[in-house]
């Protein structure tokens, strides 16, 4: 009777988990396609930025260096009196951006702001100024700010590494369970580090949904709107999120069963298959897809994936089951299985790590003179700590000794699981990071060389940016916050830079309002040194603050 019971539950939930596959497949194929492009920049303009045109255009049309989608309200052209001078929404074709003007408007300033999409779903923005017949004074964009609160995008690298730590979490337990655990071993500790797992990356990626909207829209973490969520499911980020949801959900039927007592091949292959799908979603939905081989980055980031997550997530249920729970009999039959399983995920991790470092780095001097480049370097010297530490642990194995004392095992374990929650750190990082490859073949005013820093007053907290931090001719950004991150409203801006090591005195650096808390300025420095920039902001009648940084310029 109970074996009649059982069997219609196998087969609605193999029904269920086919239906969550077949849903993923037509998913797939409506999502909208998206070219191989990363990290977008301006790469030309017209009128172009700074120049004096005759008469006012009918249009402006950005052209940037891979195709962009569009951010909702945030393509601006500010006429010299500070109105709009854009009319209706701008088109986008491609890389270009076109954004229909008034071309009967006055003379003088205007300013063009805006902020895009790249096709790796990170926000590009920035402005420029064109002129009319002769230059006035530039206006100010009254706008929202258009750079995401720094709280944002902290928020996103959290929920990227509980996605991670949710899948090692789940990916273990259900590997060793369903083939290596014991029968006599009570299960309910590995279900329940199982389900922990699925809850993880369930709420990361619906974490992932919802801070996607103000970190690309720009804003707080409640600054989203129902234009920004349809934007972002209309997208492949937002198509390959809601992927992810519906093979969670299939897979829970068949993981049920599967945490709670042995169960047939054909479930655990069905459940590899949706795992194996549900781990695309992740490069899909960044830098892999955009890069110059976009199908090869897919395969090869899942297979990383897939194989940090059954390595840790092994090494967890090792460390903390199956070396304090199991006998010496069970563990001289787990221990040899296991130390093979993990000799092929490390060298499916030094395989796809290798190939994905060669499509996403290219160059020496990209691996030395990015910030990708040096996380990536980070990466790899811990990851070389953790291998060593695996082979200790796999020549107790092969010396036959780890069944008979498993604590020099369990202590090995412990450090390989501190040093690669670490990586995971770091890897949830990366994911956030311009590739090395696009950080080097941008221009000035790029993430190759920049200085950033956060500064307080009592007043506001100041992020400074300074790009290229080189001698000659740097971009400046600055940005004002209340203490509450949100954007601070600024009067007035001064700013000067001095050498005082070498006898330069104080330059003055003109600023240009580009928002009510973001202004931006050039400036020539002549010498190498560190410089004192000493930026002044008022933000009442009354009310200014001072805030200096140190800026180390090469």
């Amino acid at each position: 009777m109970a074996s009649m019971t059982v069997a219609p539950r196998r087969w609605l939930a193999r029904l269920a988990a086919t239906a969550g596959l077949l849903v993923t497949v037509v998913v797939l194929l409506i999502a909208p396609a998206t070219p191989a492009s990363a990290h977008a920049v301006l790469q030309s303009s017209s009128p172009a930025a700074s120049a004096v045109v005759p008469s006012g255009p009918a249009e402006v049309v950005l052209t940037f260096s891979e195709s962009v989608r569009k951010v909702p309200g945030k393509i601006r052209v500010v006429a010299p009196d500070g109105s709009r001078a854009d009319r209706g929404e701008p088109r986008f074709d491609g890389a270009t951006v076109t954004i229909p003007v008034d071309p009967a408007g006055e003379r003088g300033t205007y300013l063009v702001s805006f902020r895009v999409i790249s096709a790796d779903s990170h926000p590009v923005s920035g402005a420029f100024t064109y002129s009319v017949g002769a230059p006035s004074t530039p206006p100010v964009d009254s706008g929202d700010d258009s750079r995401a609160n720094p709280v944002v995008g902290n928020a996103v690298k959290v929920a990227r590494f509980l996605g991670y730590a949710g899948l090692v979490l789940l990916i273990g337990p259900a590997l060793v369970l369903a083939a290596l655990w014991p029968r006599r071993l009570s299960r309910r500790g590995p279900a329940r580090l199982a389900w922990t797992g699925l809850g993880l990356v369930a709420v990361a990626t619906l974490a992932d949904l919802w801070l996607q909207v103000p970190y690309t829209a720009g804003g707080g973490l409640f600054d989203v709107t129902g234009e920004g969520f349809g934007s972002v499911f209309g997208s492949a980020f937002g198509a390959a999120h809601l992927v992810r949801l519906g093979l969670l959900a299939a897979s829970a039927f068949l993981l049920r069963p599967l945490l709670a007592r042995p169960t047939g091949r054909s479930d655990a292959i069905i459940l590899a298959v949706l795992g194996g799908a549900a781990l695309l979603t992740w490069p899909l939905a960044g830098h892999p897809a955009a890069s110059p081989a976009p199908a090869v980055s897919v395969v090869v980031d899942a297979v990383h994936l897939g194989s940090m997550a059954v390595w840790l997530g092994g090494l967890l249920m090792l460390g903390g089951f199956l070396l304090r729970q199991a006998d010496e009999r069970e563990l001289g039959a787990i221990l040899p299985i296991w130390s093979r399983w993990a000799a092929l995920a490390v060298s499916a991790l030094l395989l796809a790590g290798t190939v994905q470092a060669l499509i996403e780095v290219a160059t020496l001097d990209a691996l030395f003179g990015t910030t990708y480049g040096r996380l990536l370097l980070a990466k790899i010297g811990l990851f070389a700590l953790v291998i060593a530490v695996a082979a200790y642990s796999r020549h107790l194995v092969r010396r036959r000794t780890a069944a008979q004392r498993p604590a020099p095992v369990r202590r090995a374990v412990l450090v390989e699981l501190v040093v690669t929650v670490v990586v995971l750190g770091l890897s949830a990082t990366l994911v956030q990071t311009t590739p090395a490859r696009t950080a080097v073949a941008e221009p000035a005013g790029t993430q190759a060389g920049l200085f950033t820093t956060t500064l307080s007053s009592p007043l506001f907290s100041m992020q400074v940016e300074l790009d290229p931090a080189e001698r000659g001719n740097n971009s400046l950004h600055l940005y004002a916050y209340t203490k509450d991150n949100r954007p601070q409203p600024v009067v007035e801006w001064r700013a000067t830079a001095a050498l005082p090591s070498a006898g330069i005195e104080p330059i003055e650096i003109p600023l240009l309002p580009l928002t009510d808390n973001h202004a931006y300025g050039d400036v020539s420095l002549p010498a190498a040194g560190d410089w004192q920039l000493r930026v002044t902001a008022r933000t009442s009648d009354i009310d200014q603050a001072t805030v200096t940084a140190t800026v180390p310029i090469r």
